[in-house]
């Protein structure tokens, strides 16, 4: 069985890796053509651990910006574009239709030969059916997200708690052997085996958002919890009535720390689109629009906690800014949004990060805060007393 892999980006890159290394034959393609040639050339760099190597030791991998390639030479069709958010919270989808349609216009190439059409990246609950509506009867579609963290994808993709598979009921038994390689395909990558959990296409992408909401309310009630232990006199036992609170095995301890609040690419707008689709479809109380408005809200408690902890008006210091230590991914840091409240309220901020995070805020960061504004190679040259931002 050939792979082919639509959107060769962060996550792409990663699963097509494994499945390589795996022993299939894997074709991704991308839009970006300088990226596709370095690929080939097994040259591209990137802060993703193992990412490199795995493409430096693969043999069976090639690269092509044709997407219509990767449709007539492979049997399944994973699709892992950007579906990013829209102001009211849902996700642009146009990126994964711009794949329907080369589908559908390679339909000649396999009238007799059905193809199999796997949608990794996030949807809107609802838009798989339409996709699978608009396609022949020849093809097949799946939802199949994956439940990762930037940073970590490798890892993550080899330790999953969970293989969420969607299908269409209606398909009925000769859909059986292709759930079967989908799932013999995740055993041969994984470390650990997990029993897939298959549902309808839309109950799949629901599921998708909903297990991401859930994170950031656990998130959100242990940083609500925090700051109200902070107010009553407590904020020396945080951790200890956290830990509390976790030990009871029907909560658990993960997820339950008190911190920045969450960020990311991931988890903020998977909760809106959650969020919206709630809304979309009337319910008066919305658990993702209230667990933001918390989020929110922390994140000016924070600022105000660390400005009573700096009572004598010390330079701060942010070891880095990025979402997630080690990462080259700004969006939506908590950490970044930290840095910068405090500079809007008149502080003095020394800043270390690597330089794919600095060069993208040094232009701008320094042109609005000036000489308050520090990036540094390390704290060690730094002269003068400091707070240092830890959470």
């Amino acid at each position: 069985m050939k792979i082919g892999v639509i959107g060769a980006g962060r996550l792409g890159i990663c699963f097509a890796l494994l499945c390589e290394r795996a022993g299939y034959d894997v074709l991704v393609s991308d839009i970006r053509k300088d990226y596709v040639d370095n690929l080939n050339e097994k040259q591209i760099k990137t802060n993703e651990p193992e990412v490199e190597y795995l493409l430096g030791q693969s043999k069976n991998l090639r690269a092509t910006v044709d997407n219509r390639q990767v449709i007539r030479e492979c049997d399944l069709i994973y699709t892992l574009v950007p579906t990013p958010s829209l102001p009211h919270g849902a996700y642009d989808v146009s990126a994964v239709w711009k794949v329907v349609e080369d589908i559908k216009l390679e339909m000649g190439t396999f009238a007799n030969h059905p193809k199999n059409f796997v949608i990794g990246c996030t949807t809107n609950p609802g838009d798989c059916d339409e996709f699978r509506k608009a396609l022949p009867r020849s093809v097949n579609v799946f939802y199949n997200p994956e439940f990762i963290a930037q940073g970590s994808i490798i890892n993550d993709l080899q330790h999953a708690d969970m293989v969420l598979l969607g299908h269409h009921v209606e398909y009925g038994s000769n859909i059986d052997s292709v759930l079967r390689d989908i799932v013999k395909l995740y055993e041969n990558i994984q470390v650990t085996r997990v029993i897939p959990c298959v549902v309808s296409l839309k109950g799949a992408e629901i599921t998708k958002i909903a297990v991401n909401c859930f994170l950031t309310m656990k998130i959100s009630y242990a940083n609500m919890l925090g700051d109200t232990l902070h107010l009553a006199g407590c904020g020396s036992e945080i951790s200890a009535v956290l830990n509390a609170i976790g030990s009871d095995s029907r909560i658990g301890r993960k997820y339950l720390n008190w911190g920045v609040g969450y960020g990311g690419p991931c988890l903020p707008r998977d909760n809106r689109a959650f969020g919206s689709f709630v809304e979309d479809l009337g319910m008066k109380h919305n658990l993702g629009y209230t667990t933001d408005g918390i989020n929110n809200e922390h994140a000016l408690f924070i600022c105000e906690y660390w400005e009573n902890i700096n009572s004598d008006k010390r330079a701060f210091y942010f070891d880095y800014i990025s979402y997630k230590k080690g990462t080259d991914i700004l969006e939506e840091s908590q950490q970044f949004r930290l840095c910068n409240n405090l500079l809007d309220r008149g502080h003095k901020v020394y800043i270390h990060d690597n330089k794919l995070i600095t060069d993208q805020v040094y232009d701008k960061m320094i042109k609005k805060y000036g000489d308050r504004v520090r990036f540094v190679d390390k704290k060690e040259n730094i002269t003068e007393p400091i707070c240092m931002v830890t959470l």
